[in-house]
């Protein structure tokens, strides 16, 4: 079995600062997605990630201590590709890729549109042209696991209240009409595979005691292309883990 997780750590090294090595030693993950790295490579001691068997591939953002992506992995990949062909992934770290022989994952940090109109305007701009890279890139790697926080809740389901949240940034109609659009370009939500429980959650804010009181957003995904339905065997949220306003997302795969 191929163990992945996708994690938006809200900045690597504060999250090792919380036990994350210790948290990664336990978990096991074959492939580990990272979110919101907030960090440069020369910030980082690359040897924790290589004492626990990881190799590591980094893709920050211009900007310092904003954004960006990484992926670890146990085995080597056939290929790394940093960013995609859209000047405003690379330059805010948000796309990286690694090809194995099974399969190619990518790890992706959708921006959030909730702190400005402006950035809202970006986030859908940048949706547009992701869902056109991914529908390209398909033509040459179609066994595609496409894993991060989407900033986006597709379903009311997947939001604690749907309501009073329907004008939010990340539960707006547009927003999820994308997400169904993504789906429905030959994607599988995994986790929505195998669980329709409601009250299922991989963020929470850290006002009003949200995390305790289950006050969530799902925001987090293992998306698989339906060339791979067949090899999913689990998806589940751990949110034991807590190094971050987020929480690891798992897919299992047999290859």
């Amino acid at each position: 079995m191929t163990k992945i997780i996708s994690y938006n750590v809200n900045g690597i090294r504060a999250a090792i600062k919380k036990g994350f090595i210790s948290w990664l030693e336990s978990a096991s993950p074959d492939v580990l997605c990272i979110q919101e790295t907030k960090a440069q490579i020369d910030q980082l001691d690359l040897t924790l990630f290589e004492n626990a068997g990881y190799h590591s591939f980094w893709h920050s953002a211009i900007k310092k201590g904003y954004s960006g992506v990484a992926i670890l992995s146990k085995c080597e990949p056939e290929h790394i590709e940093m960013g995609c062909p859209i000047a405003e992934n690379d330059n805010e770290g948000r796309v990286i890729r690694t090809d194995f022989p099974n399969f190619s994952i990518i790890s992706v940090y959708v921006p959030s549109g909730s702190s400005k109109e402006e950035r809202q305007v970006f986030k859908m701009n940048w949706l547009e042209q992701f869902q056109l890279y991914i529908s390209d890139l398909k033509k040459t790697k179609p066994k595609l696991i496409i894993s991060g926080d989407y900033n986006i809740c597709h379903k009311s389901i997947d939001i604690h209240d749907p309501i009073s949240n329907a004008k939010s940034s990340g539960f707006l109609p547009e927003e999820r009409d994308w997400m169904s659009s993504f789906i429905n370009s030959g994607m599988i939500d995994s986790f929505r595979e195998f669980n329709t429980n409601p009250h299922e959650y991989s963020w929470w804010t850290y006002r009003r005691n949200a995390r305790e009181r289950n006050l969530g957003w799902r925001l987090d995904y293992n998306m698989v292309s339906q060339s791979l339905k067949d090899n999913m065997k689990r998806a589940a949220i751990l949110p034991s883990a807590k190094h971050s306003d987020h929480c690891p997302v798992y897919l299992e795969m047999d290859f």
